[in-house]
């Protein structure tokens, strides 16, 4: 038997997912993959930026950065070396909603690195000298971000689309970041580093009881403490042009979508799938290879939180074919809403349940993924669950799914010298 049909059959007869919540609303869930040596983790904070004072976005980034400067009883270089020493490759990220931070290493000392990362969220130094560093380092990759015409749009897009402030850029604003003092940060940590809302998520060759009493002990002196959820104002939508002197133009369409916990997302996803999944996919095949209109494109479903679903799209082009571009894409999407071909779907269901195998030999994408299912549904589904959406997935309930929700009412960004025409309806 092949080693891709071995997967496969395995996909259905893998352990079964555990969960554990702890008095002061820590979430501990772990998905055990004994045929691995590694293991991983991904922890989520209640702390994105959409915590952030108007006045200060870009402050989870930077606390976020500054917890990293030392904790417990390491300094800012032994808490680098230490990991080091421990193999473990680490990471951290801040999303919207959450602040992540995350890891994979060999199995045997997960327990000594999750035991650094407590005291990372129990104890950091947030020392007062490195705040300058911290800041250039928040500096920068705003920076980064205006250098990347694609990113800008894109961040223009979610802003524009999102309801505020679920579509905020989570590395800020510049001024935001200069002007924040270490009492900022140490209020941001204060109010936002909490365990009710938090979720662990570990994957890879662990034990299950040892695990849920270590990750008990450690985190056993994080107290519980009231967070106030940031109110919501209505999304602007429509169309936005930004000025930029360049010989390329960006451009991005947002339309409406079902959030990860609808029963109807799977049918969503296999539209997008067939619309853009590879390079058999309709707006790779009309717009890039039939037209040559662009160098880019493509459209993925987004979720800013869980109530919030969204379809984002993007192309690059010349500033020249930047309106037929705009055109046939918007037209791609409404041809979408007649439905799809079961050619079509087979080669997508192809794809997706490729992709549920490779992510069995990553206990790093699992320890996200059951991180990422728990905060949206409050649960986990294994592989083999995954993998029986997939299987259900026909042509059938697709349709009815688009001829329901039709991609419609766009929200479009372009970024370049000239603004385009949008389509009817979008002012």
């Amino acid at each position: 038997m092949s080693r891709g049909r071995s997967a496969l059959r395995e996909l259905y007869v893998s352990p079964p997912i555990l969960s554990h919540e702890y008095e002061n609303g820590l979430v501990l869930v772990a998905e055990p993959m004994p045929w691995l040596e590694s293991a991983a983790f991904t922890l989520l904070l209640p702390a994105g930026c959409i915590y952030d004072a108007p006045n200060r976005v870009g402050l989870a980034n930077l606390t976020c950065e500054m917890v990293q400067r030392g904790c417990g009883q390491r300094d800012s270089r032994r808490f680098v070396e230490d990991l080091e020493n421990l193999g473990a490759d680490t990471s951290s990220s801040v999303s919207n909603t959450h602040t992540s931070f995350g890891g994979a290493m060999l199995a045997d000392t997960l327990p000594e690195v999750l035991g650094i990362f407590a005291d990372l969220v129990l104890r950091p130094h947030l020392p007062g000298e490195q705040l300058e560093e911290g800041k250039m380092v928040c500096v920068q990759e705003i920076r980064a971000i205006e250098d990347e015409l694609a990113q800008r749009l894109m961040s223009g897009l979610r802003r524009r689309h999102y309801p505020a402030p679920y579509g905020r850029s989570a590395p800020g604003e510049l001024v935001a970041i200069e002007q924040a003092t270490l009492q900022d940060v140490q209020a941001s940590f204060q109010n936002n580093y909490v365990p009710r809302g938090a979720i662990l998520g570990v994957a890879g060759k662990i034990e299950w009881e040892s695990l849920r009493e270590h990750v008990g002990k450690i985190f056993a002196d994080w107290k519980d403490r009231p967070q106030t959820a940031p109110p919501e104002t209505p999304a602007s939508g429509g169309y936005e042009h930004l000025q930029q002197a360049s010989q390329q133009t960006q451009i991005g369409v947002a339309f409406a979508s079902v959030p990860y916990a609808d029963p109807n997302y799977f049918q969503a996803r296999g539209a997008i799938g067939v619309l853009s999944d590879g390079m058999s996919s309709r707006l790779f095949t009309e717009v890039r290879e039939n037209r040559g209109l662009c160098y880019t494109v493509y459209a993925s479903m987004g979720s800013a939180h869980r109530g919030h679903g969204a379809v984002l799209c993007y192309a690059g082009t010349s500033t020249e074919r930047a309106q037929e571009t705009l055109d046939v894409m918007t037209a791609e999407l409404i041809r979408l809403g007649q439905g799809v071909e079961q050619g079509e779907l087979d080669r997508l269901k192809a794809r997706l349940k490729s992709s549920l195998i490779m992510i069995q030999e990553s206990s790093q994408a699992r320890s996200s993924g059951v991180a990422a299912e728990w905060h949206h549904l409050n649960r986990v589904r294994t592989l083999a669950e995954l993998g029986e959406h997939v299987d259900r997935l026909s042509c059938q309930s697709i349709n009815a799914y688009l001829a329901e929700h039709p991609p419609a009412d766009f929200t479009i960004v372009t970024l370049g010298e000239q603004p385009l025409e949008p389509p009817d309806g979008v002012s």
